[in-house]
């Protein structure tokens, strides 16, 4: 089962802004576990040199990031 958090697409220009808005608040509490919530579990990331996937690996790498 996926998880789906609303406002889903296809959107309007307010729900789009309503979906910006939870991501910014979320980067915003600095949270890697909170701030991984908002991408799927299977998310690629690259940053810089480094590739990895997957929510645990979205969190470590934040952990390092935004302490």
């Amino acid at each position: 089962m996926s998880e789906q958090r609303p406002p889903l697409p296809p959107f309007t220009e307010q729900t789009a802004r309503q979906k910006v808005q939870a991501a910014e608040d979320a980067w915003n509490t600095r949270n890697p576990h909170q701030v991984s919530l908002g991408y799927s579990v299977g998310s690629v990331w690259r940053n810089r040199h480094e590739f990895f996937s997957g929510r645990a690996a979205i969190v470590e790498f934040l952990i390092r990031k935004l302490r």
